[in-house]
């Protein structure tokens, strides 16, 4: 009878007869770099694109078109492809071995929709952008109005700050609550830059020495009727609360234009709550309008005192912040010829 060889004595036998069977070491994923490891750096070669996360997938239509669609792309939108990607590279940020920061932003999926928000800001909305030398380095909060029923004002400064600072400067959004709910455009979210706008996610971004920017009207200034634009909704208070805890300086931030690409006959309260969304903007258009867009940038403003201080005492500061971001606006809509001009 055959002998049966079984554990260690088969695996030897089986060694011996055919070298190559040997079994091989399985090979583990390195570790994520910790937080306390990451330096404030620029990698010498742009990072791989997280698989399925956004990045690469246009390099991938490309290559299984055979290369055609490079062909059609026009000279200016190679030339802005370029432009964006070096200003991005040279703007200060926090990357680990990865090529990611705390907060989950890659720069080779930043570097991608900054393109396509270049695209809009040069060739569609035609900004025009005023005072952006006065942003300072290091941590800064940029406020501003807001209007247009859609963030296009956010990515129109996110835009501006990296196109036209120098150096440029990688904004950091605080997103509304109910937009990580949404499917893919919360991985997207986050690989560009943003964060849920909690105020734990803003002094944690200001810390790093991050630029910021934040809408203190929120959605009552997002979604207004046409009626009411460029009147500045009531501001919240806890932007000020944050630059006195952390010692920000706040840059107002003005924008015109905005307000007159999506004239809107307000929110639809039901549907809103149906959907689970803050508001359901009545627009009037199917896209946004071709307006030109006007950015300006107001000189740092600093203040002091007791961030737990009494509501009255805190919205004295922030009215200060409102009054001069209305300055800029009444100045902005004197200045501009038309809508589109």
């Amino acid at each position: 009878m055959a002998k049966v060889i079984r554990g260690p004595e088969k695996l030897m036998r089986d060694e011996t007869r055919n070298p190559s069977a040997r079994r091989r070491p399985k090979r583990h994923a390195a570790a994520p770099a910790p937080v306390s490891d990451i330096t404030r750096h620029r990698p010498p070669a742009e990072p791989e694109p997280e698989p399925g996360a956004l990045g690469g997938s246009l390099d991938a239509l490309s290559g299984l078109a055979g290369g055609i669609l490079g062909r059609f792309v026009p000279g200016f939108a190679q030339a802005l492809d370029l432009e964006v990607r070096r200003r991005v590279a040279a703007a200060p940020m926090e990357l680990n071995g990865y090529g990611y920061d705390p907060w989950g932003f890659d720069r080779e999926v930043a570097c991608r929709a900054t393109f396509v928000a270049a695209l809009l800001y040069r060739y569609y909305f035609r900004v025009k952008t005023e005072g952006i030398d006065r942003l300072p380095p290091g941590r800064v909060l940029l406020i501003g109005n807001h209007a247009g029923q859609i963030a296009i004002d956010a990515a129109m400064i996110g835009v501006a700050t990296v196109l036209e600072a120098d150096p440029p400067r990688i904004v950091r959004g605080m997103g509304e609550y109910w937009l990580p709910t949404i499917p893919f455009f919360n991985v997207l979210m986050t690989r560009v830059g943003s964060v849920v706008g909690t105020p734990k996610n803003c002094i944690d971004l200001l810390a790093h020495g991050e630029a910021v920017v934040a809408f203190p009207e929120g959605v009552r200034g997002m979604n207004k009727a046409w009626t009411q634009r460029y009147k500045l909704q009531q501001f919240g208070l806890g932007f000020m609360r944050l630059a006195l805890e952390t010692r920000t300086p706040i840059v107002p931030v003005a924008v015109v234009g905005s307000e007159e690409q999506a004239p809107s006959l307000g929110s639809f309260e039901p549907l809103a709550r149906l959907l689970g969304m803050p508001a359901f903007p009545l627009v009037l258009t199917p896209v946004p309008l071709p307006v030109r867009y006007h950015i300006f940038f107001g000189a740092p403003m600093e203040f002091h005192g007791n961030p737990n201080d009494e509501d009255q005492v805190i919205e004295k500061k922030v009215e200060q912040v409102k009054t001069k971001i209305r300055e800029m606006i009444e100045k902005g809509l004197r200045s501009r010829r038309s809508v589109f001009r």
